[in-house]
């Protein structure tokens, strides 16, 4: 059992807008929300990485660059390019997606190698890496795999989903990879979480972070539950 502020649970929060007809002003909106929530990142398409960084500039609100995203199916010479151009557009953070093929054939080393070459990007500037399983692809067994290599590469987080499969975060796979992988590598819930209730299920299973788009409807619904109850901290179990 775990008390948090509203503060602290607007820093769990990934404040999302990946769709492929974002606009500038649905950009700029959502950076603008980001600020006013004090969520910790934006995570949008690698391509709004410099408008982000100007919107956000001066604030805490990380910029979070999708890399390869969604299908992860370009070469590793791609994701690290992709990877170093949105680092020098101002992107502070990484999600970037596996390539599920090389997974899917058994071939370990190159998820391996991927993972160990965009992670040491990462590291060289200071910036967060996540890696994006997408787990509804994937076995238990290959997702226990993937544990195993994190575990031995040490990203900051794994990730459950882009959001843009055939379904996204559940509460079994945040606990199967929490349980699998280093306590050192966080765990990041994406995909289908849009209320408070599923939101604080995923940190109960162990999410350390949450991207979804509906931040702040959560929040809000949280906002309500902290009023009927008169308290000052949400209880998560």
């Amino acid at each position: 059992m775990a008390h948090y502020t509203l503060q602290q649970l607007c820093q769990f929060i990934d404040h999302t807008n990946l769709k492929p007809d974002a606009t500038p002003n649905a950009i700029e909106k959502l950076c603008r929300e980001a600020k006013e929530y004090q969520f910790k990142m934006v995570a949008i398409n690698q391509v709004q990485s410099k408008r982000c960084a100007i919107y956000l500039s001066g604030t805490a609100v990380d910029v979070g660059a999708a890399i390869a995203f969604p299908l992860g199916q370009v070469t590793l010479e791609v994701k690290c390019f992709e990877t170093l151009n949105a680092i020098e557009n101002g992107a502070t953070e990484i999600d970037y997606v596996i390539n599920i093929t090389e997974l899917k054939v058994g071939n370990f080393t190159y998820i391996e190698n991927e993972m160990q070459k965009i992670v040491a990007i990462c590291r060289q500037h200071n910036v967060i890496s996540k890696v994006i399983f997408e787990n509804c692809y994937l076995t238990d067994d290959e997702k226990i795999a993937l544990c195993k290599i994190a575990s031995k590469v040490k990203p900051d987080f794994i990730k459950t989903s882009t959001g843009f499969g055939v379904s996204g975060a559940t509460l079994a796979d945040v606990k199967l990879m929490k349980q699998h992988v280093d306590p050192s590598v966080k765990v990041k819930a994406a995909g289908g979480i849009r209320d408070a209730n599923t939101f604080k299920q995923m940190i109960a299973a162990g999410a350390q972070r949450i991207g979804t788009s509906a931040g702040i409807e959560i929040i809000e619904q949280l906002k309500q539950e902290l009023i009927i109850a008169a308290k000052d901290t949400i209880e998560i179990v």
